[in-house]
């Protein structure tokens, strides 16, 4: 899985999802700027997590072509936003090859990124918040991907499948 980061600029969030990725074994964590890794209060949050990470900048103004260049190479495109065509996430099937999408911190996904997904996903949620910081939702989605991809006869069995 790769994450993209593109779109958020606050450092304590970036450098969780950082350490969130590199705990849970992403493939790489894209971000705007890669000099945000060697701010003191990244890596207060990151803990090395920069140091052993794949990362890669992509600025917002090219991720259209990034993520374009990835549906290309046989990513599926996917972003974590509540839209009305939206699946909940349980119910998410990841497939293996994946570019999971985040959003900016209070405006979500931009509507010229959301046309280029080929799915968006929510986390349900039964409080009256509608909605979650950034890097906690990266973490969950993430998580989900990890225990699909370690567990997937789990999913069969549940799921009534062979």
């Amino acid at each position: 899985v790769l994450l993209v980061a593109s779109l958020i600029d606050k450092l304590p969030n970036l450098a969780g999802l950082a350490r969130t990725c590199e705990v849970m074994g992403a493939g790489r964590l894209v971000l705007a700027d890669l000099a945000a890794t060697r701010d003191p209060v990244f890596t207060s949050v990151s803990v090395t997590a920069e140091q052993w990470l794949p990362m890669e900048e992509v600025k917002p103004a090219a991720l259209l072509a990034w993520l374009e260049r990835r549906a290309a190479e046989g990513y599926t495109l996917v972003g974590l936003e509540q839209t009305a065509q939206s699946v909940r996430l349980p119910d998410y099937r990841w497939p293996a090859k994946v570019v999971l999408v985040l959003g900016r911190e209070k405006e979500g996904i931009p509507p010229e990124v959301l046309s280029l997904l080929d799915a968006t996903l929510e986390i349900p949620q039964r409080g009256i918040i509608r909605s979650l910081n950034v890097h906690v939702s990266g973490a969950i989605a993430l998580y989900e991907y990890v225990r699909q991809m370690q567990f997937p006869q789990q999913l069969q069995s549940v799921a009534g499948g062979n």
